[in-house]
Parts: structure tokens; sequence; C-alpha cells
């Protein structure tokens, strides 16, 4: 494996001396290195990886020095737009350098919503013209390998991609995490909320550790899953998902349980609610300041003031609570507030090392889903 310190310095001695992106669980540990060792306008978590190729880009027009991008391959998506339409050769050519975390590679196990993502990464970057080449774990081997991609890029003036396989690199932990003091973790906040809710009530949860413990806590108390769509995948999606089955299911509160980074990738969204005005919707976002799942670098969630936001998307109330007391105060106005209605609740970032995994399929997840918003019905 190779050191992070050292792919570090490597880079850096082949000019790369900028960095943005969105972090990837097979890239928390150089992402860590990067978060610690550069200084602040040369490193940009963005919110999306979109935003990240349009960072870099405007980095490269001011520079002329060639950027690195890193992302989990999911976010492959996010970034089409601005790779083609953008830097590539076609349009305004623009070099950059990205780092591309090789989630669900064929043969190695990995969860349902990175197995599609992984089969196809390679013939994606194919079809987009992005030429690539996968990472050694050997520093040796991988010194050679940024050398002759450095040289391309210059020549080329295109992206070109490093695929960065599982175990690649080292182990590196951030020194420093969050400086908020918070009386709750994320898992507990969502036991009181679960505690309060309607028999009918519907649950949509965004992808990561929130639907993970939303779970397992089912489980603990024995009530089945088919309450709760858990949106493994497609991070910032899940509210408007919630939306429209608000918009489908008027009779029948919404909950949406999001996360800070979550909300912050495709805020937009937020807007489409505050316009729709889904009185039974009810969107709470769990704010930990940090992109917990994939390594814990921080996003800009405590420096943003999320119920302002809702405010001026048109959302009808918004409450903020850190403690279980205020979680518990805010629940009946919760239910019964028409809504769109937001709860920030800042949470600590303290799960849990033997948090489990969901143990049933997507397809069954929503079958079974599916299922409860018809009928409304616990036993299945």
């Amino acid at each position: 494996m190779i050191k992070p310190e050292q792919f570090y310095k490597l880079l850096q001695s082949n000019g790369v001396e900028f960095f943005t992106g969105v972090p990837d669980s097979l890239l928390k540990d150089i992402c860590a290195y990067i978060t610690e060792k550069t200084k602040y306008s040369r490193h940009i978590i963005a919110a999306n990886e979109g935003n990240a190729v349009a960072l870099a880009s405007g980095y490269y027009l001011a520079t002329e020095k060639i950027p690195l991008v890193y992302m989990q391959n999911s976010g492959i998506g996010n970034a089409i737009n601005p790779l083609l339409s953008l830097a590539d050769e076609d349009v305004y050519s623009i070099p950059m350098l990205l780092m591309i975390g090789w989630r669900g590679e064929p043969g190695i196990k990995d969860e349902p919503q990175h197995i599609k993502q992984g089969k196809v990464t390679l013939g994606v970057l194919d079809a987009m013209g992005i030429e690539y080449v996968i990472l050694p774990d050997s520093f040796n081997e991988a010194q050679i390998v940024i050398e002759k991609s450095i040289q391309r890029i210059s020549q080329t003036k295109c992206p070109f991609a490093l695929i960065v396989k599982k175990n690649t690199f080292e182990s590196y932990s951030l020194n420093e995490g969050s400086t908020k003091v918070l009386s709750i973790s994320r898992e507990n906040a969502i036991k009181v909320i679960v505690d309060h809710l309607e028999e009918d009530a519907i649950v949509v949860s965004t992808t990561g550790k929130a639907s993970r413990e939303l779970f397992e806590y089912r489980s603990q108390k024995g009530q089945g899953h088919q309450r709760d769509f858990l949106t493994v995948g497609s991070m910032g999606h899940a509210n408007q998902i919630a939306l429209t089955i608000a918009l489908e299911k008027p009779n029948r509160n919404v909950y949406c349980f999001d996360g800070d980074g979550a909300v912050l990738m495709h805020t937009g969204g937020m807007g489409i609610i505050g316009d729709y005005k889904p009185q039974n919707l009810k969107h709470i976002i769990f704010n930990n300041g940090a992109h917990e799942s994939v390594g814990g670098q921080p996003t800009i969630g405590f420096d943003v003031d999320f119920s302002k936001l809702a405010k001026g998307f048109n959302y009808s109330t918004t409450l903020k609570a850190s403690s279980k007391e205020e979680i518990e105060k805010y629940m009946p106005l919760l239910k019964n507030t028409q809504g769109p209605i937001l709860l920030e609740i800042w949470v600590s970032m303290d799960s849990r090392k033997d948090l489990g995994r969901p143990t049933i399929s997507p397809k069954n997840n929503k079958n079974d889903f599916m299922r409860f918003l018809q009928d409304g019905s616990n036993n299945i």
C-alpha cells in the first residue's frame, strides 16, 4: 500500500498543488492527509463532483497548473456535464487529474448500490473519451504512473483519470475533528424521532449511516422495515423522493431523514419543495458538519443557516434542536404543523464502529415499502 504522505509529496513534486472533490471511502486516507496538509484556499471540499470540475477549471484558467479532482465512481454522474461540456478537448480543453475511487469493482464484495457503478466505471470513461490508468498499490510503480500521467495531461490538455482500488492507500486519520460539543448523536436522535412517529408515517432516509442506523433501530424494536425507503445510493436526492411521495399521499405524514452533506450537494431541491408546499412533508436534517460515512472530512454544515435557507425557499416553519429534550419538545409540532417544515438537528459525529448494514436487498425494501404506501399496513 502507498503511504498518503508519500503520494501527496509525489503529486506536489509533479506540480499538482490544488485539490478539490467529494470524499470517498476508498480515498478517505489520502483525502484526510490532503485536508490536513493543504492550505485552505488550495483544497476545496466541493458540494458535488460537478462543482469540483468547475473549481478545478477555474484554478487552471487562473494559474495554468494541473489540478486534482477526487471522487467516488458514483460521482462521475454528477461530473459528466462539466467534463464533457467544459473540460473536453472539443470545448475548452482543460487539463486536470481525476482520482476516482472504484467502488463495486468486479470480483470485489461491495454494497448493492455500488455493484452497477463498479461494472460500468471504465466503460463510462471510455465512452467519454477520458484516458485512465489503474493506480498501482506500490509507491515505486505509482511514481512512474503519476509522472507519465502528468506528461500525458500536459500533452493533451485534457482530463486524465487515476482509478483507485480498495486498500491502495495506507490508513491515515484526521487529527482534528469537529470542535462542536454536542449532546446527542445522530443515532440517538433517530431513535427519539422514530419513537414519536405515527403508525402510518412514511420515512425516506438518505444514503450513508443514517439509513443504517434507522434500519438497526427498526430491527431492535421488531417493527420491520416497510415504513422506510432506504436511499442507499443517490446522495442528495432523498428529499426529492420524499416530495413526490408526499404529493401523492397527502393524508399521511412523510418524514425525510437527510444529512447536511447530502442537502448541500443538491440544495436547489429545497426550493422545489418550497414551491410545491406539501403540507405533509417533514424535512429533518441531521447536521454533524462532516461527510462522516466516507472518512469524516468537514462540510460547511455548521456554517450554513439551514433555517434561513428553508425560509428563503418558502418552507412554512423551521425548527432547530441539539438535544434529546428539544427533539421531544418539537416532535408534536413537527407532526401537526402544516409543511413543508424543517427540523435541523445538530448531532455529534460518533457513530458506532459495529454499525451494521441493511440485511434486505434494495428491491425487497422497495417492494415492501410500496405495499405499505398502498394500504398503510405494517403487517408485511
